[in-house]
């Protein structure tokens, strides 16, 4: 039988996923009990299991959905140019896509911990295919002279590391608008791999 556009179901799913992610981002995974969701939703917990088999479920599915849609707004935005363009266009992208989802991306990364093994390697698979794109920009650019790395791998990892860490301080509204933390950031990256 199919559902009807606006269905419980349709509107009861994206509440739980929501409550989840906002409890998890404020108190951590381990914290957080099927119950504290349901009461967040305004559904008993038993319900839950309707939508959800268990909350090791919904935390994977939670952190699936942001990688996928990090890769599939990249690879969207991305364009052709010099490495030098493309890795200032990721800068870009990196920061202003994680200003909006703050929550999406702390929960993706402190709480990997979390996972069962099997759910760890497929998010890893996600993250690796994510850096891996920076890090071809990167190559692209040591192998054409245009940047001096003393390990294009390790530069991946540091640049990601310095781009997520945005997130855990700045607000809007304080003294730095986005386009100038952009800016900012992208000036950094810019003498990090420059000879």
């Amino acid at each position: 039988m199919a559902r009807k556009a606006g269905s419980h179901a349709e509107i009861t799913g994206p509440a739980i996923r929501l409550a989840a992610l906002r409890l998890f981002a404020r108190s951590g995974y381990a914290a957080v009990s099927m119950r504290e969701i349901a009461s967040e939703v305004g559904v008993r917990a038993g319900a839950l299991y309707l939508y959800t088999p268990d909350k090791q479920t919904l935390l994977f599915q939670l952190m699936r959905e942001h990688m996928e849609d990090l890769l599939a707004s990249w690879e969207a935005t991305r364009s052709d140019g010099d490495p030098l363009e493309r890795l200032e266009a990721f800068v870009r992208f990196h920061i202003d896509y994680h200003f909006d989802r703050q929550d999406e991306v702390f929960v993706s990364y402190m709480e990997l911990r979390n996972l069962t093994e099997e759910n760890f390697a497929e998010i890893q698979g996600l993250r690796r295919a994510y850096e891996d794109e920076l890090e071809a920009i990167l190559a692209a650019g040591h192998d054409a002279d245009d940047f001096r790395l003393p390990d294009v791998r390790v530069t991946t990892l540091a640049l990601i590391a310095m781009l997520n860490g945005v997130i855990t301080w700045y607000r809007d509204g304080g003294r730095l608008t986005r386009d100038r933390i952009q800016r900012i950031y992208w000036n950094m990256t810019r003498r990090m791999v420059k000879a």
